[in-house]
């Protein structure tokens, strides 16, 4: 991938159970409970992972799976859900999943994603988004950061974070 190549970039609703969006995902948890444990993880243990955290709830009329396409290949992804009685909750949703590709980070790619999971959670007339990361993931950390997300109190048990931002949307 080359300089600007993010430019050129597909970001388009995929279903969780699709082969794109399973391969992504399945790098996703492996890329995420690798670096959970300091080591290269199992297949059993990524297995787990999606076992115990499965994505199929981010499909209508609940959510979303954002996929971003290059060139025929996922080059990463985002979930967008919407928490159960959010206009209850002043139109709440999660963003979930959110991950690039280690070989397409530092194009803009993340950015990108992002902007696509605020602009569909406006779509679906959210006035906050809210999500849990883990320190280790510094280059997301950094991004929620420039994106204007602020630290908030824990609202679940996530195994592998710990931390929690929120951001409400203009």
């Amino acid at each position: 991938m080359a300089g600007n190549d993010a430019l050129a970039l597909e970001i388009r609703p995929e279903a969780p159970g699709s082969a794109a969006a399973q391969t992504v995902l399945a790098t996703y948890f492996r890329d995420i409970v690798s670096r959970h444990h300091g080591r290269a993880a199992t297949g059993a243990e990524v297995a787990a992972a999606m076992d115990a955290e499965p994505s199929d709830d981010l499909c209508p009329p609940g959510g979303m799976l954002l996929l971003a396409w290059q060139d025929g290949m996922v080059l990463g992804c985002a979930g967008l859900l919407l928490v159960r009685g959010a206009a209850e909750h002043g139109g709440l949703g999660e963003i979930r999943r959110m991950f690039v590709l280690p070989q397409a980070r530092r194009r803009g790619v993340g950015q990108r994603l992002l902007t696509a999971v605020e602009d569909a959670a406006r779509g679906y007339q959210l006035t906050r988004l809210r999500l849990d990361t883990s320190d280790y993931l510094t280059e997301a950390v950094q991004l929620y950061a420039r994106n204007g997300y602020q630290e908030i109190a824990p609202f679940n048990d996530g195994r592998m974070c710990n931390l929690w931002f929120g951001k409400v949307l203009g």
